[in-house]
């Protein structure tokens, strides 16, 4: 295997875990995720569209997750690259959406965070 696909194959790996992680996190504590979601942008977003969001973002995380490990079985089974490719667009698309809600809330540590998982993300589809 070439460098850049292992490279690929550890950003995919990166993000399986952590948008699986989130994600799972978001579906078994999806009442603790709301408060804290709705004490932090409550002030600037409405009661349900902050929850549209929660879903949304849920979604997306899953989504990208479950792409992620389908991409990495499809780098080493089948050598191609696309489903790793749309999983971390995907996830890409999520990490903007929370980068929204952490800016929005002046939230700027939890934004360096999403930031840097973004960086990550590029590198990520530049191997691809």
């Amino acid at each position: 295997m070439i460098p850049e696909k292992i490279a690929f194959l550890f950003v995919l790996t990166f993000f399986l875990i952590v948008f699986i992680q989130s994600g799972l996190d978001k579906v078994y504590d999806y009442k603790g995720n709301l408060s804290f979601l709705n004490t932090l942008l409550g002030g600037f977003f409405s009661s349900s569209l902050i929850t549209l969001a929660l879903v949304s973002v849920t979604i997306l995380e899953l989504t990208s997750g479950l792409l992620c490990l389908l991409g990495i079985l499809d780098v080493v089974f089948n050598d191609s690259n696309l489903t790793g490719l749309i999983g971390l667009i995907v996830g890409s698309f999520a990490l903007l959406v929370l980068l929204f809600g952490q800016r929005v809330s002046k939230n700027y540590d939890g934004a360096k965070t999403i930031a840097v998982y973004f960086i990550l993300a590029v590198i990520g589809l530049s191997l691809a």
